[in-house]
């Protein structure tokens, strides 16, 4: 019995004890995360975040660009958060994104990186990678483009000749309503596919659907709370399940594909003749194996063609999606674009690049669709290369940056209706074109997005060939909806539509 009362005594000390050491090791714990993120003097200002989780708590995952909008009302134009591991700054407003995307940009072209995008992609490509390779990576993929015809006339070929394909398909519908993301998905991608395999894939292919899906449902993924609690507790998170695991597995499925086609490349590769871009970064490779600081690797070639096909695909697809929700919404303005088709490039031949110029009322709704759809609301985080002052406020190298376009796309002083989907916002006083100085949704200065000049094409050959062969409207009895799904990029929720032939 007194053995038994000793060891109860010493069992009450030594739970005692570890209580102290655990409340210790907590205090521990908080004051080292305060020390770390303790904010330098004159940084800007921002909610306060709370610890090891930052300012999650502040955000509205479903809505995070009009909430960041928002909290610059209250905080001003540039603000701090913390997100996941990283001390944030966002950015509002056209001066002073412009300042950061343009002229600052030396000192706002890095990438942040964490624990999620490591795992991923590896910091490697060109989209998230950083540095001399980041500039060797970014040169090569621009002269690649180029090479295979972005900006000319044998792109636009590739581009009706799918749309060939993607028409034969709506005619199949026979004017019943369906949902036109999985379509507009693979036209979009198979434009890509013509520069980046040599070929395009048909639409009942089971491999390239099972290599599309994955990358919409990341991108989709990417913005979730779990893949934010993963970049501060990765360790935590690899043990648990949770929607982080399907991220990993959607851009394994994809790498998988890529290696697999890189791989029927090797077999039959020739320097001396590049079919494509795998067969031109090949080449690459061999010229640079002693030059490994440049990136150009096996591996790189995988990140390099995942790049192209997420901000060649899903970007470009989800715009022609809204354009879709936006005419039937506005049939008065469908009616005017057909109008202009009509008397410009008429019905017997496919619309070409040069009648762009011709057509200014068209070209001002595509612009218009790109502006309210705001398919990039956050554009892509920078991060400062080295310690700056930012209008008064100082911000340390190694700050992650959110230009936040939302605010520049609608910003009230640069619009004439910034809040109104209105093709004047695009035309002066003559009905003649207007680009405004605040139209930047591809980003702007060195990181602004490579492919904008085979965008710009998508979006103005098959917009105009769907006004010229259909009429859009929605299915009898329904309303259209401008509700969207937030990811990496802003899509319009899911909607049936009815293309009928004109």
């Amino acid at each position: 019995m007194v053995l038994e009362n000793m060891f109860l005594s010493l069992l009450s000390v030594l739970w005692t004890d570890a209580r102290i050491v655990f409340l210790l090791f907590v205090i521990f714990l908080l004051i080292s995360e305060q020390l770390r993120n303790r904010k330098p003097r004159n940084y800007p200002p921002g909610p306060t975040p709370l610890p090891f989780i930052g300012n999650i708590y502040n955000l509205d995952t479903t809505q995070p660009h009009i909430q960041l909008t928002k909290l610059s009302d209250q905080y001003g134009n540039i603000f701090s958060l913390r997100l996941g591991s990283l001390n944030t700054v966002v950015v509002n407003t056209y001066g002073i994104v412009k300042k950061v995307l343009a002229d600052q940009a030396d000192i706002f072209t890095g990438r942040p990186t964490n624990d999620v995008l490591k795992r991923i992609i590896k910091c490697q490509g060109v989209t998230f990678n950083n540095g001399y390779s980041w500039k060797q990576q970014r040169r090569f993929t621009v002269n690649t483009l180029k090479y295979f015809g972005v900006g000319k006339r044998s792109l636009e070929v590739i581009i009706m000749e799918e749309y060939n394909f993607l028409h034969q398909s709506i005619m199949d519908t026979n004017g019943l309503p369906f949902d036109p993301h999985y379509f507009i998905n693979n036209a979009v991608s198979n434009v890509i596919c013509s520069m980046v395999f040599g070929r395009r894939f048909e639409y009942t292919d089971q491999r390239f659907l099972n290599m599309l899906g994955p990358i919409s449902k990341a991108l989709k993924l990417q913005t979730s709370v779990w893949i934010q609690l993963y970049s501060i507790f990765p360790w935590v998170m690899d043990l648990l399940p949770g929607p982080h695991k399907s991220l990993f597995s959607c851009f394994h499925q994809v790498c998988a594909f890529i290696k697999e086609e890189v791989d029927k490349h090797y077999a039959d590769w020739t320097p001396s003749s590049p079919r494509d871009f795998i067969d031109c970064y090949l080449t690459e490779i061999q010229k640079r194996k002693d030059h490994l600081e440049a990136g150009f690797h096996e591996e790189g070639l995988q990140y390099a063609v995942l790049d192209l096909f997420v901000a060649g695909t899903e970007t470009t697809s989800t715009t022609l999606l809204w354009a879709f929700v936006y005419m039937m919404k506005y049939p008065e303005i469908q009616e005017k674009v057909q109008e202009e088709i009509d008397k410009v490039v008429g019905r017997s031949r496919q619309p070409i690049m040069n009648d762009r110029s011709s057509m200014p009322y068209t070209d001002a709704v595509i612009h218009e669709v790109q502006r309210m759809g705001n398919v990039v609301p956050l554009s892509v985080p920078r991060m400062t290369n080295e310690d700056t002052i930012l209008e008064g406020y100082f911000i340390p190298k190694g700050t992650q940056i959110i230009p936040n376009l939302t605010s520049v796309l609608f910003d009230q002083t640069k619009w004439k209706t910034p809040h109104s989907f209105d093709p004047q916002n695009f035309l002066n006083t003559q009905g003649e074109f207007e680009k405004p100085e605040a139209f930047i949704p591809f980003s702007a200065g060195k990181r602004s997005c490579p492919g904008e000049t085979l965008a710009r094409m998508e979006l103005f050959l098959f917009f105009t060939s769907f006004l010229q062969s259909y009429t859009l409207s929605p299915p009898e009895g329904t309303q259209t909806s401008l509700e969207f799904k937030f990811g990496i990029t802003l899509s319009p929720k899911t909607f049936t539509t009815c293309f009928t032939p004109r």
